[in-house]
């Protein structure tokens, strides 16, 4: 991927760029290799690419129109206070355990693209300068969250209990109620 962004010799990631990057990666190690849009723009902007972010949202949305998966990850996170956060998290592992169940590795990798993306913004709610510091704390925290899950999925539910229970998260939070 990195090597097609440097071939295409551009400064700045839209749609074009992805779709030449994609077929790229297509032509080389086939169709199953081929990552999703904002996959692809999160590896380049790693890179240093400026990403046009509009431009790969609408490629996402206009490939996601005819998806199976929409129904099910549709809005599945809900991310405006840890509460609903957690019981949004909790939704999305039972998705994913439906897809892990049924073997469906496309459905898998939308769960993750689903966390993936909510990462992504809260991590400009975080840099924003307008977020006030309670936001702030809680957008770091169900980020950390989301980690926690895209990296061990099936210990998320344990792990989160304990953090709840942890005198940091008390001290900074209070208890949480997601039921």
């Amino acid at each position: 991927m990195i090597e097609v962004w440097e071939k295409l010799d551009c400064e700045s990631v839209g749609a074009a760029e992805i779709e030449a990057i994609e077929a790229a990666v297509e032509g080389e190690f086939g169709k199953a290799a081929v990552d999703s849009p904002m996959i692809i723009a999160r590896v380049v902007a790693d890179e240093g690419a400026e990403l046009r972010h509009s431009e790969i949202m609408e490629l996402y949305i206009r490939r996601a129109e005819d998806r199976p998966y929409d129904a099910a990850l549709r809005n599945v996170l809900k991310l405006d206070s840890l509460a609903t956060a957690l019981r949004s998290i909790k939704d999305l592992e039972n998705i994913r355990r439906k897809y892990a169940a049924d073997g469906d590795k496309d459905g898998l990798r939308h769960a993750r693209e689903i966390a993936i993306g909510a990462k992504h913004d809260l991590r400009d709610r975080i840099d924003d300068v307008r977020t006030n510091d309670i936001d702030r704390q809680i957008a770091v925290e169900i980020n950390e969250w989301l980690s926690h899950w895209l990296r061990t999925p099936q210990l998320f539910a344990d792990w989160v209990e304990l953090r709840q229970r942890s005198p940091d998260f008390i001290e900074k939070f209070g208890k949480v109620n997601s039921e």
